[in-house]
């Protein structure tokens, strides 16, 4: 590999704003800001608006389309006949 041509690769701690879940891998992105966590290491700080433990699909809260009083239904009996040939 050549020297001076790769990004730097570090640990981050990354933040949910949403809950304040914060955890810690490897990521070339860049940041001004940082953090002093627990175990006293100083880490660069990535601020994100979801992560896994708020985004509906991993929490589980996720609605269905089809469980939405009734809409889909609606739409698909307004508009079964559009289309079909005579």
């Amino acid at each position: 590999m050549k020297n001076g041509i790769h990004p730097s690769y570090r640990e981050v701690c990354f933040q949910d704003l949403s809950n304040g879940f914060k955890f810690v891998t490897r990521s070339c992105a860049t940041t001004k800001e940082s953090i002093k966590l627990e175990d006293g290491r100083e880490l660069p700080l990535i601020k994100l608006e979801t992560t896994s433990e708020t985004h509906p699909f991993y929490t589980g809260t996720q609605k269905s389309v089809d469980n939405l009083g009734g809409r889909v239904e609606k739409f698909r009996n307004k508009f079964a006949r559009v289309g079909l040939k005579k």
